[in-house]
């Protein structure tokens, strides 16, 4: 009987074994497959992030502290240095911007992460804003915090809130923009998504844009051609906020 027992305590320790060393495989291969399909940003875009602050490594683009803070959420994959032309820009204009990094690139795996930012650097007026799945996850983060004074707007690039970040209820500004030549946003989620939305959002479409335009990191699987250059787009992104915000000040 002693012998049984041992003899089946040895046998689950070998299968326990094996699905560790299978499920540690598993997770490798995810973690290597998202590390090399990730986005990186173009050289400008590298060369411009350098000229940032680096904050537990959040870029860190300052202006003056006396305006609106800009929080922001990369899209799935792409290196949050690829926002760096439209977020230098905005420094300049006077808005601190911060461009959230995420474990492995994507805004699921730390939803929360804009809290530490707010509370680290003390910031009492702040809009959020996020590209593609960023956006879907900013919109849950400011539904938590609707009633927030301090949270002043929130902005979606390529993107749209999800039932779990409905903000029909929020009196803030709402910006949502769009690349007439998207081929990666899912275009009738995107009026659906509508509903979560109040009435005063301002919708805006880039004519020629596309969805990967609102970053600078190449060409991303499944877009559309743009037919205007990055540049074109990414000054069209930074006009478009300076002036959403500058009605908000």
């Amino acid at each position: 009987m002693e012998n049984e027992v041992r003899m089946k305590k040895s046998k689950l320790k070998k299968i326990l074994g094996f699905s560790g060393v299978v499920i540690l495989i598993i997770a490798t291969f995810i973690f290597f497959y998202l590390k090399t399909n990730s986005y990186h940003p173009t050289s400008e875009a590298l060369k411009i992030s350098q000229k940032a602050e680096v904050q537990n490594d959040t870029l860190v683009f300052k202006g003056n502290p006396k305006k609106t803070s800009i929080i922001f959420y990369q899209g799935a994959l792409v290196d949050n240095k690829s926002y760096s032309i439209w977020a230098n820009k905005l420094a300049k204009a006077g808005y601190t911007v911060y461009l959230i990094k995420e474990p492995l690139n994507l805004a699921v795996f730390n939803p929360d992460k804009a809290s530490s930012i707010i509370k680290t650097n003390k910031i009492n007026n702040y809009v959020v804003g996020g590209h593609s799945l960023g956006g879907v996850i900013t919109s849950r983060f400011a539904e938590k915090r609707i009633s927030d004074s301090s949270l002043k707007g929130v902005f979606f690039l390529a993107s749209y809130p999800d039932k779990k970040g409905s903000l029909t209820n929020f009196n803030g500004g709402i910006l949502s923009i769009v690349g007439s030549q998207d081929g990666v946003l899912n275009w009738s989620s995107y009026q659906k998504a509508k509903q979560y939305l109040p009435q005063q959002t301002k919708y805006i479409t880039i004519e020629g844009g596309n969805h990967s335009g609102f970053g600078s990191y190449g060409f991303q699987k499944g877009d559309k051609k743009a037919s205007i250059s990055n540049l074109q787009q990414q000054e069209a992104i930074f006009q478009t906020l300076k002036n959403w915000l500058i009605r908000l000040d």
